[in-house]
């Protein structure tokens, strides 16, 4: 995997590294929450934020900005992390999260953090509000993308499947849409809950072109994301990524229950020292 794809003097490696660091810091924080995911998905953010949207980090209200709708809420601490990396938010208010009066609370809300578009509370809503701001940007003459992230256990709402509808009814090619197959959801493994597959297929019968790929390859994201963007027909695209939960530290991806992660306070040091110590083989 080509870990050098570089965004200014930063690989897209680095940055995923430094985005599931953030994010181990503010879980610790807490002592526990949804570490897993942010771990799955540091490598499809890193790829959004740094080698593909347009924004202005200290203008996060830019007009002609790419938007990015996080509709798994409890993925807040993974967007936080990126929007650390990104200047968007400043490093000193990392510690605050989940605390009183932060402006990072454990569930989105786009009415307390800068960056955050949209209040990913309920599950199943985000696709259908990025259909709505697709539409709005194209009647506005924009060329702005709308990107938003979903979970699988997601695709047990009816509301996604009206949005995968209407998406492809309005030929909306502005619009990216990311869905993370991490196999894992409240209740236990995703496809078992409701079975979803073949994914693949149902996405392009509905009239979106569509990309699988391993979400924690940071290569493959890439090429993933300028194929979508650079898509010449009319129709709405979305990225399947397969990711691994707990990804970069290797106790927690083993881990049988890890949706919600209650991590001893021990192993935060332990996590972290995983990290650096993959990261420093990648560099090596």
């Amino acid at each position: 995997m080509d870990t050098e794809i570089k965004t200014g003097d930063v690989s897209l490696a680095e940055r995923a590294y430094r985005i599931r660091r953030n994010a181990l810091l503010m879980g610790e924080v807490q002592g526990q929450g949804y570490i897993g995911q942010a771990l799955d998905i540091a490598d499809v953010l890193a790829v959004a934020y740094f080698g593909a949207m347009r924004y202005r980090p200290q203008d996060p209200e830019w007009e002609e900005r790419d938007r990015f709708l996080l509709s798994n809420g409890h993925y807040a601490i993974a967007l936080y992390a990126a929007l650390f990396e990104a200047g968007i938010l400043p490093a000193g208010e990392l510690e605050t999260y989940g605390s009183d009066d932060s402006r990072l609370p454990m569930s989105g809300m786009a009415s307390y953090t800068p960056g955050m578009e949209m209040s990913g509370g309920s599950l199943g809503h985000g696709l259908t509000i990025a259909v709505g701001r697709s539409l709005g940007l194209k009647r506005k003459g924009s060329n702005a993308f709308v990107y938003t992230l979903f979970s699988d256990g997601e695709l047990d709402e009816g509301a996604i499947w009206e949005g995968i509808m209407s998406a492809a009814h309005w030929k909306l090619d502005n619009l990216i849409a990311m869905v993370d197959v991490n196999n894992q959801q409240a209740d236990g493994p995703s496809t078992q809950i409701m079975a979803f597959e073949p994914l693949v297929e149902k996405l392009e019968a509905f009239g979106w072109y569509t990309q699988r790929v391993n979400g924690n390859d940071i290569e493959a994201v890439k090429l993933a994301f300028d194929n979508a963007r650079n898509h010449d027909k009319p129709q709405p695209r979305i990225i399947v990524c397969d990711t691994k939960m707990g990804c970069g530290v290797p106790f927690l991806e083993q881990r049988e229950k890890n949706h919600f992660v209650r991590v001893d306070a021990h192993e935060w040091q332990l996590a972290l020292e995983a990290l650096e110590a993959l990261e420093a083989g990648r560099k090596a």
